[in-house]
């Protein structure tokens, strides 16, 4: 028995024109929103309060960071800046003559390095202690 698998299941349809039906309804609200506007206050007002409506109904209905929809962003965001935040770090109270005599050792132990000396890095001994296991497994078991 044969089954067909639906394809292009991300895409949205187009419903009105060229739009989707979430895009139309962001500019249809936006619409709606900016002819009450014009229609019970002044023009300037009107006009002021106006162009952020329209310029936020454009940008959820076109714009897209990343892939992803400007709601979705908007919403990231929201609660991002609303959520209680974990900080694992804590402070610890260093009295200053300990700071300025680790600072003190620590420059007295660069200024000894030869120079020309290369840098090890964290990442680079990494590599370095992969290289070795490798070379080190195949010799073994040669």
């Amino acid at each position: 028995m044969e089954y067909q698998v639906p394809q292009f299941i991300e895409v949205e349809d187009k419903i009105i024109g060229s739009l989707t039906l979430k895009q139309f309804i962001y500019l249809a609200g936006a619409t709606g929103l900016c002819i009450i506007f014009f229609m019970y206050l002044h023009i300037v007002i009107a006009f002021l309060l106006s162009a952020p409506v329209a310029g936020l109904a454009i940008t959820l209905s076109f714009y897209k960071v990343n892939g992803k929809p400007f709601i979705e962003v908007l919403e990231a965001a929201f609660n991002y800046y609303t959520r209680e935040k974990l900080f694992l770090w804590k402070h610890d109270s260093v009295r200053v003559e300990e700071r300025s005599a680790a600072n003190a050792a620590a420059a007295s132990a660069a200024a000894n390095v030869p120079p020309g000396t290369p840098k090890l890095t964290r990442g680079k001994l990494s590599e370095l202690a992969w290289s070795l296991d490798i070379s080190g497994g195949s010799k073994q078991q040669k």
